[in-house]
């Protein structure tokens, strides 16, 4: 929503000014340099992108848009669900954890989460973490080893798209200047029309330069910050979820393991503590 407040700001900024200063916003309005500016983008986007990336900078502009990012609900349901978690894997042995993590989709536990069991990558890093526990094949140690080169892995895939959207908000006002003198070939080429002929192709010509320093600093590049700070996000999820299983894996109690958890939470997104254990509390009731 912040995002749709951002861009009708953006908007009214420019074409109020303008208008203010006696223009006439239809003068802005011509199409070949819309065509030609937006083209080339787009074709440097499909130019730089994998396939599978290409896909992944339509997801994280949805998801931007959307306002997808984890918030304190999100964190709060993940730190209760963990706390179940190991609430059973102490209680009943770690074995009576296989049912839900082999098969989360289908499990009770999980379903009470929505906000994790409909988000496949959250899912699943839940579900790797857990796994190895499970099994005990490996070391607590050797688990957080584990834990973190996946999700530096996904630190670096979430990049990505940051990367692609870099080089088209950069390559903008570039293209905003091919446009500008694609338009002062075509008026050369039609010098002989008359003053006010020349007049309007020249400001044609212009208003592609405009056009790509507007779209480069108005839009794209704000979009890729808020991704970045969207990644920044997931990624503290994933973090989270790392601390809480290793530390439970290490032996310690789960409220200790979930507090240690919760206290490696940005501020605007971490639950209150006295406002978290009593929710704990209801879902372990002495």
């Amino acid at each position: 929503m912040l995002i749709v407040v951002g861009t009708v700001i953006v908007f009214i900024s420019t074409i109020g000014g303008f208008m203010l200063a006696g223009g006439q916003p239809m003068v802005l309005l011509h199409v070949s340099e819309f065509v030609v500016i937006l083209g080339i983008a787009l074709g440097v986007l499909v130019i730089a992108s994998p396939r599978h990336v290409l896909v992944e900078v339509v997801h994280k502009i949805q998801g931007a848009v959307a306002g997808k990012s984890a918030g304190k609900e999100d964190f709060s349901d993940l730190l209760k669900l963990l706390f179940e978690i190991f609430m059973i894997g102490r209680r009943n042995g770690l074995i009576a954890l296989e049912e839900h993590v082999m098969d989360p989709q289908k499990s009770a536990l999980f379903s009470k989460y929505p906000s994790i069991q409909k988000n496949k990558h959250r899912l699943e890093f839940l579900c790797n973490g857990l796994k190895p526990v499970i099994d005990g094949k490996i070391k607590p140690d050797q688990l957080e080893s584990l834990m973190t080169a996946e999700l530096d892995a996904k630190a670096l895939e979430a990049e990505h798209p940051v990367h692609i959207l870099q080089l088209v908000g950069d390559s903008l006002p570039g293209i905003g200047i091919v446009a500008a003198v694609l338009g002062i070939i075509n008026t050369m080429a039609s010098i002989s029309a008359g003053p006010a002929a020349v007049g309007q192709k020249v400001a044609a010509a212009l208003t592609g330069t405009l056009l790509g320093i507007f779209f480069a600093y108005g839009f794209i590049n704000p979009l890729t910050v808020r991704i970045k700070f969207d990644n920044a996000s997931e990624d503290q999820f994933f973090k989270c979820i790392l601390q809480a299983i290793a530390g439970f894996a290490k032996g310690l109690a789960p409220l200790t393991a979930v507090e240690v958890a919760r206290r490696s939470l940005d501020s605007n997104v971490q639950p209150r503590g006295d406002d978290l254990e009593a929710a704990l509390k209801q879902l372990n009731p002495k």
